[in-house]
């Protein structure tokens, strides 16, 4: 009994943090009503990071509260169900499951395994290849780690690591981090890869700063590189997969792709579906195509081919979860940001950078561009509330505009992994049950300080000399 006491400890703790937070009287012309709800945000972010509730229970005790106290209207509340792109993200959830299902993701996971096998670490970069190779063609990161999933999962699979036997440090653990880390630095390295880089773009227009696809691509391209080389490598180092070095694991990729014969019907059925939604993803950039109803169609016609039955709903828990908090962190930031708790913090901000070089109010303005997206769960808003005025600060202060535009633009992207809720393609993978949300804070906080540090030192001199 005293043990399980022991345990509430920290809780206790975190409560009465809580509730003197709540009290100090607003700062910086805050409304009460956003300062209260800065505090259950910031309280649920604490609990998650300290271990000390799982995500979904931290999101569900900070919906309950902010609707009974009276800060957020239920209607606002629960708008994040609405949303479409989370509803995307559990819909490829879902046909990421078929795919492994129906065997298709086991043959590439073991393609992938026979050509570049001899490592995890090779493993790793692999995927982000694989990842950079197709971004252009996708402006929904979301829809691209739909894709990358399935592969991930069936690769740690054919490592022999799995959830719930205590394998899962094998390997699986490992790539997963590896490739939602990938997606960071591939989403920055075209100006289609993500659907709000091109919204970043035509806002710098408005500034007088004319970013093409070209010199977009010229820009990321040596940080990206760097980042591409150093990632998987760092990962490695600080949160090793248990399975290192597997110089047998081609040739037995190549045994067992011959156990599993030829394509199945299944798996016909299933690439079919799949590429037609990459196709159909590819292409909503350019046409008005609705990507979760994409995503949805998918899924209805491999149900209606029974290769996803009813009965795997049952089995998908995961993905309901999924929905639940993201959705519910979602609408708690927007909240936030209309409430003009982030511009109040921004404005603020720029008090202090009165005569300062332009060097120094370029290097705090990305700084503190990237540290306040623990309070976004969207990369989007994100952009859509503070990019603009970050973007006109640096330009008034004498930074060169391409340089401050493109800088804010590449850290949308790679600051992604910040937090679990950072990006929603961070909630696929973290439904895998390979990695935790407190994982994510540690080691994906890590990949961002990593890139964060590789933007600013070669991305900054990099984009000087090109423009």
């Amino acid at each position: 009994m005293s043990i399980g006491f022991k345990r509430l400890y920290p809780l206790f703790a975190l409560l009465l943090f809580s509730s003197f937070v709540w009290m100090i009287p607003p700062p910086l012309n805050i409304s009460v009503e956003a300062w209260h709800l800065f505090t259950i945000f910031l309280a649920a972010i604490l609990s998650i990071l300290g271990n000390l509730l799982p995500i979904i229970t931290a999101s569900l005790i900070s919906l309950s509260l902010s609707v009974l106290s009276g800060v957020i209207e239920p209607a606002k509340a629960y708008a994040g169900f609405s949303e479409s792109f989370i509803l995307l993200i559990v819909a490829a959830f879902l046909v990421s499951h078929a795919v492994h299902k129906s065997g298709l993701g086991k043959r590439i996971s073991l393609h992938i395994i026979r050509r570049f096998g001899h490592s995890t670490l090779g493993l790793g970069y692999s995927l982000i290849a694989t990842d950079i190779l197709i971004a252009p063609a996708f402006p929904s990161n979301t829809a691209r780690s739909g894709v990358l999933y399935p592969i991930v999962y069936g690769l740690a699979h054919d490592c022999g690591s799995k959830t719930g036997d205590g394998t899962h440090k094998k390997a699986g653990s490992y790539l997963m981090m590896t490739s939602m880390s990938g997606l960071t630095i591939s989403s920055g390295l075209w100006l289609t890869a993500m659907a709000v880089n091109p919204i970043g773009a035509k806002i710098s227009e408005t500034m007088g700063i004319h970013i093409t696809f070209g010199s977009w691509f010229l820009y990321a391209f040596l940080p990206t590189l760097i980042a591409f080389l150093l990632i998987p490598w760092m990962l490695f180092r600080i949160y090793p997969p248990e399975l290192k070095e597997t110089p047998d694991a081609p040739q037995k990729a190549v045994e067992m792709l011959q156990i599993m014969g030829g394509v199945s019907r299944n798996e016909w059925i299933t690439g079919a579906v799949f590429t037609g939604m990459l196709l159909l993803w590819s292409l909503s950039g350019i046409f008005p195509i609705d990507k979760t109803a994409v995503a949805f169609g998918g899924l209805g016609i491999l149900m209606a081919t029974r290769v996803f039955g009813i009965e795997d709903f049952k089995t998908q828990g995961e993905a309901l979860s999924t929905l639940i908090w993201f959705a519910i962190l979602f609408a708690l930031s927007t909240q936030l940001a209309e409430m003009g708790f982030m511009g109040a913090v921004a404005n603020h901000f720029t008090t202090y950078l009165t005569g300062l070089s332009w060097g120094w109010v370029y290097l705090l303005l990305v700084i503190v561009y990237v540290l306040i997206h623990y309070l976004f769960v969207s990369q989007s808003a994100h952009l859509l509330a503070l990019f603009g005025i970050f973007l006109s600060i640096g330009i008034s202060a004498g930074v060169p505009g391409e340089l401050m535009a493109m800088m804010l633009l590449f850290a949308t992207n790679f600051n992604a992994t910040i937090t679990p809720q950072g990006s929603s393609c961070n909630a696929i993978y973290l439904s895998s049950g390979y990695i935790s949300a407190r994982e994510i804070y540690l080691y994906g906080g890590s990949v961002t300080l990593l890139n964060l540090i590789i933007f600013l030192a070669i991305g900054t001199p990099w984009i000087l000399a090109l423009s």
